[in-house]
């Protein structure tokens, strides 16, 4: 028929003619009543015989698109109207998908005409280059749309469906309202056509794009004008879109394994929600109603609710609608989005934000990986990562070449639908074809992906990746205009927090090197241009900005760290020159390490280093902050960087070794001494750490510490005087807390946002950790401890009027006096064995010529903690590589083998000076808060460990330890060292001492123990070693020493022994009222013993020095003489 139109305006000679004279009237009112039967047909007998009417359908379009070249466009485009009225009553009547998707397919192959885009006349006065490949016709064709001059219309019309824009661009306002309905999620049974819609105006965007005629960017912004609504339709559907950003958490870092396909949203099921255009309207669009002109609602209905509710779009439709809309923004003039931007309320403007920041997570890329020759395994990641992709880029290549270019291609797209179609019948038609049915064999695809060269894997990596640049770009250039938007308004906070939020999410995904430098620059204006946004408003956007800094400066690509470098420090130089201290920074960047060393697994300790250097030479070159305290305070930061990093990552070197573990666990949280959240997570993991190993003491420090350290703040916070005043509270618990005072010039006031936010930096939460540090002492046996605890409890429920806490505490106060009155000896509870270990040896790195003192669990032999440690460094350095030092002398390290390491382990007793004895009364006094240790060295003058008793001397080593044990670790450096060296007769006065002491203890021990009293005595009076104490007064006693420095010790020593047979007799008058009537005969054994040492001590107890006597006698004569 349309070849006989053109024949009959051949040989009439009409073809130059104008469009509206080429036929007569009686036959374009034949050709309205051919489509008007048609489209009846079509809407009443599509439910009987869907394969023919569908056949009619499109061959109905196909016939008006050839129209659209030889006829007046308005006639046509009355016609269109025509078969748009009738289906479009049909389906507000019966809201049937299969009808929808039939007037779907109409519309796009009237669409694919070549002069689409002259035929929606674009507001321009531009007259379009002559198609590449012109129609019959095509030179009047192409003059009678352009030259249509085009009224000026407001900037909201341009971007609304209102009855204007559709008068104004026909044919688009019907593809853009199509897509409206069917993703409208009130609009029921519609969802199974989202793709198809989708499709379309994806192919139509596609086919502008390609055309040469529209490459001038002036013409394709004029194009793009045509497809403005299109970012309002977009923007209502968020709610219903695929969440690309599940995968990531809430640092904004990929939750699943990097390089890891999205998976796609299954199938698309309906969702619900509010939408911008309701039936009414969109039947008022259609053509339907004449009622009177409706305009798109002028606010947005946003959801109340953050959180997503809809879910009805698949990955793949979301993607191909986030591509169009990207393409509109890429392609509309800068100005007139502009103005727009100016219009929108501030929360249609965050609704552009958040689709923006879902665009960020679609087109994130995803590694590639490239075929290589190392068999399944490649296979099998490469067909994860990218069956989808190369899936997703042949439908739409696919789509592309038949949807939208011609008749004889649709032809073939038909006959294929007909052979591919199912048996059961579908109501899509010619949408269900082969490569549908690839969606569900895999099997058939994978084979496909098999077969791809590497150079063919490469170019789709290549594809992926340039499109993830171009998506980024694009959205980097709508926050930029969207940010001089609205930089000169009242609400711009709310909305560059959202800027921010894009921003940083976009650095946080995976990225090219060249987005990454534009989007650095954006963000170092975007700091620079509005600093208050950081330092004051946004606060965790602060932390989010130094981790994705931080992050990149570890990049391995040199251009990415530069720019890195110098972003994070001018995020330096700006919150300095705010207040001479950039403490905020300091603090977020040493929170982003700890995240980034403990999360990262492509993490480059070399690179950030590098960086951090760039950082340190920026500082020393700055001419305009050099006199100020800046360059220093940089210094430091860097340092305690480095330090940080360093010992991070060799914790996870030393996982098995615990005392190492912690030791860096401790160097960690002592670098985060001025970020009070961090220090108090790595205290509470040390906690942790001990608990596991049952070092309950250990762990109650770490837990008083922390409780230290949030009394510190919440002072700061406010003054309440039930609370304590700080850690000076804690000194009764342990002198070692003073370190958590907050008196450095970094400390930030716990005040600010995103400072102390934690939930231990409240009262409940000090009240928790001091519960939780009474509960570990208890378990540590130390229930003196716990009562200093409750000490400081007490008055936090009192002024809470908590009497139910109150009772639970003086309960538990209860027990803990109780188990201090039953086990008083101490005997019942042992707190810890020490050690003194040195380290010797390069092979132990830092822990060389270290000496430290350790705590073992109580009754721990040298024997095991020597075998442990042996064995420990054996199986790291192998087992003839490690040596123990067997004796306790100074160690020479140059006549040890450099090659070797060498541990020498020495057991050390707590050391007190008598003034410290008056204090330490009980037994815990003597096990608590110890910092001196001492250990003894038997030698001789010639250098024998052993000698006769007037040869013997000793050596006493005393340890002071940098804290106090218990600590928070269970080792400590040994901080100094001091020697004693005590002569033969010092030597056996101390051991009689030490005797006596035992006796004293074993006869007044309440209650009495019989045994261990009988065992000290047969010890001391005993016929077997009854020798002992009588050899020594026999050495020592039996003469008067010629060295007058000696008289003192020699009045001492027979002194001593007088105490001692004192303390003996005693010993037995008590043990005689202990025994039964089977123990006579050994308690008159043990007293005959007594009465021979006794008479053998006498006459060398007795003899007395003059010398020592006389000098006093003479002065108090002489006194009472003057008296």
């Amino acid at each position: 028929m349309v070849k006989s139109i053109i024949h009959h305006l051949y040989f009439a000679d009409r073809l130059e003619s104008p469009r509206k004279n080429r036929f007569p009237e009686r036959f374009m009112d034949d050709i309205t009543a051919l489509v008007s039967t048609i489209a009846g047909d079509i809407v009443s007998r599509f439910q009987k015989d869907l394969e023919l009417v569908e056949r009619l359908n499109t061959s109905l379009a196909f016939f008006l698109n050839d129209l659209l070249s030889v006829m007046d466009r308005g006639f046509v485009f009355t016609l269109v109207r025509t078969y748009w009225k009738q289906v479009s009553t049909k389906l507000y009547a019966l809201q049937n998908p299969t009808l929808e998707s039939l007037r779907l397919d109409f519309l796009r192959i009237v669409s694919s005409h070549e002069h689409y885009v002259t035929l929606n006349l674009p507001c321009s006065l531009l007259t379009p280059p002559a198609s590449p490949s012109p129609s019959v016709s095509s030179a009047t064709s192409q003059s009678s749309g352009f030259s249509t001059h085009v009224q000026d219309q407001k900037i909201a019309n341009m971007f609304e469906l209102c009855v204007p824009f559709r008068e104004q661009h026909y044919l688009a306002g019907l593809v853009l309202s199509e897509l409206s309905v069917i993703l409208d999620p009130d609009n029921e049974g519609m969802f199974g056509l989202h793709k198809k819609v989708v499709s379309v105006v994806h192919n139509l965007l596609s086919s502008h794009d390609s055309d040469p005629r529209y490459a001038d960017p002036e013409v394709k912004a004029r194009v793009a004008m045509l497809y403005l609504p299109l970012i309002g339709i977009v923007m209502e559907t968020l709610p219903q879109l695929h969440d690309f950003t599940e995968a990531h958490n809430q640092w904004g870092r990929p939750g699943c394994p990097q390089g890891a396909a999205v998976s796609s949203g299954g199938e698309e099921t309906e969702g619900e929600g509010n939408s911008m255009i309701n039936q009414t309207v969109a039947m008022a669009i259609a053509g339907t109603s004449t009622a009177s002109p409706m305009s798109r609602p002028s606010s947005f209905l946003l959801n109340s609710q953050a959180s997503r509710q809809h879910g009805s779009f698949s990955a793949e439709s979301s993607r191909s609608l986030l591509i169009c809309l990207l393409w509109v923004l890429k392609n509309a003039d800068e100005l007139v989005l502009q103005k727009w931007f100016t219009d929108l309320s501030v929360s249609q403007l965050n609704r552009l934000l958040d689709l923006l920041y879902l665009c960020v997570s679609c087109f994130e890329y995803k590694a590639h990986v490239v075929f290589t020759m190392q068999g399944k395994k490649a296979f099998e990641r490469l067909n994860s990562l990218t069956f989808k992709k190369s899936k997703d880029m042949k439908a739409k290549l696919e789509e592309a070449i038949l949807g939208s270019i011609g008749a004889r291609q649709e032809m073939v797209r038909r006959s294929r639908g007909q052979l591919e179609r199912s048996p059961s019948g579908s109501a899509f038609g010619s949408q269900e074809n082969l490569r549908w049915r690839k969606d569900m064999t895999h099997w058939r695809q994978n084979s496909e992906r098999m077969d791809k060269t590497r150079a063919e894997l490469e170019h789709e990596a290549l594809i992926d990746g340039n499109l993830a640049t171009e998506a980024n770009l694009i959205i980097l250039d709508t926050l930029e205009i969207i940010v001089q938007t609205v930089s000169v308004t009242e609400s711009k906070e709310s909305i560059l927090g959202g800027v921010l939020k894009v921003l940083l999410h976009s650095m946080a995904c995976n990225q090219s090197a060249l987005y990454l430098q534009h989007c650095f620059a954006t963000q170092r204006a975007l700091v620079s241009k509005f600093p208050e946004l950081l330092f004051e408003e946004e606060t965790e956007q602060c932390a989010d900005l130094c981790l994705r800094l931080l992050r990149s400066c570890s990049s391995s690509i040199s251009t990415i760290r530069s720019h890195a470098s110098a972003s994070l420090y001018l995020l330096m130089r700006q919150n300095f020159e705010i207040g001479n201290n950039f403490a905020r920074v300091k603090m977020q960047v040493t929170m982003s390490l700890s995240s980034l060393v403990g999360t990262s697994q492509n993490f480059n300790e070399e690179f950030l280093r590098r960086s951090l250097k760039t950082i340190l030479t920026y500082a020393e070159e700055d001419l305009e902050l050099r006199e100020t305290t800046f360059p220093d305070q940089v210094q430091d930061l860097v340092f305690n960087l480095h330090m940080i990093l360093s010992d991070t990552v060799k914790m996870k070197e030393h996982q098995e070794d615990p005392e190492m573990l912690v030791d860096l666990m401790y160097r960690i949280a002592k670098g985060y001494q001025t970020s009070p959240d961090l220090r108090l997570t790595w205290l509470q993991n040390m906690a942790g750490k001990h608990s596991e190993r049952n070092n309950h003491a250990e762990a109650a420090q770490c837990l008083v510490h922390s409780a230290a350290l949030v009394a510190e703040y919440l002072s700061m916070l406010e003054d309440r005087k039930y609370l304590p005043v700080g850690c000076v509270t804690f000194q009764n618990i342990s002198s070692n807390v003073l370190e958590e005072s907050a008196v450095s010039d970094d400390v930030v006031s716990p005040d600010e946002e995103g400072i102390c936010s934690g939930k231990y930096f409240t009262e409940i939460g000090l009240v928790g950790l001091l519960e939780q540090a009474a509960a570990s002492f208890s378990m540590a046996g130390m229930y003196e401890a716990v009562n200093e605890v409750y000490k400081v409890l007490i008055p936090i429920h009192e002024a809470n009027r908590d009497a139910k806490k109150l009772s639970t505490i003086h309960g538990k106060l209860q027990e803990a006096f109780s188990k201090i009155v039953h086990q008083s000896t101490g005997w019942e509870r042992m707190f810890g064995t020490y050690f003194r270990v040195g380290f010797y040896g390069s092979k132990f790195g830092d822990l060389d010529e270290q000496e430290f003192v350790y705590k073992e669990p109580a009754i721990t032999k040298l024997a095991e903690i020597s075998h442990r440690l042996e064995s420990f460094y054996g199986e790291r350095f192998g087992e003839d590589q490690v040596e123990v030092i067997k004796d306790s002398n100074p160690v020479d390290k140059c006549k040890l083998d450099p090659n070797k390491a060498f541990i020498q382990i020495t057991y050390v007793e707590p050391y007190f000076d008598t003034y410290e004895m008056k204090d330490r009364i009980t037994y815990f006094d003597k096990n608590y808060n110890l910092r001196r240790f001492v250990y003894c060295t038997p030698f001789t003058l010639d250098g024998r460990a052993h000698g006769d008793l007037h040869e013997q001397f000793k050596r006493k080593t005393i340890l002071t330890t940098s804290h106090a044990f218990p600590y928070i670790k269970t080792r400590i450096n040994i901080v100094h060292k001091e020697e004693i060296i005590s002569t033969p007769i010092e030597v056996a006065i101390e051991d009689m001492q030490k005797k006596t002491q035992e006796l004293a203890f074993a006869t007044h021990q309440d209650p009495a123990d019989a045994k261990m009293l009988q065992m000290v005595l047969q010890g001391s009076v005993g016929t077997t070693v009854n020798q002992g104490p009588l050899e020594v007064a026999q050495v020592f006693l039996s003469e008067i020493p010629s060295d007058p420095k000696l008289y003192r010790h020699h009045n001492k020593l027979r002194l001593c022994f007088k105490d001692f047979t004192k303390r003996c007799e005693d010993a037995l008058r008590k043990n005689k009222s202990l025994i039964g009537p089977d123990q006579k005969e050994y308690q008159r054994e043990l007293e005959r013993n007594y009465h021979r040492l006794k008479e053998a001590l006498q006459p060398l107890i007795n003899r007395k020095i003059p010398q020592l006597y006389k000098p006093v006698l003479q002065v108090n004569s002489h006194s009472k003489r003057t008296a």
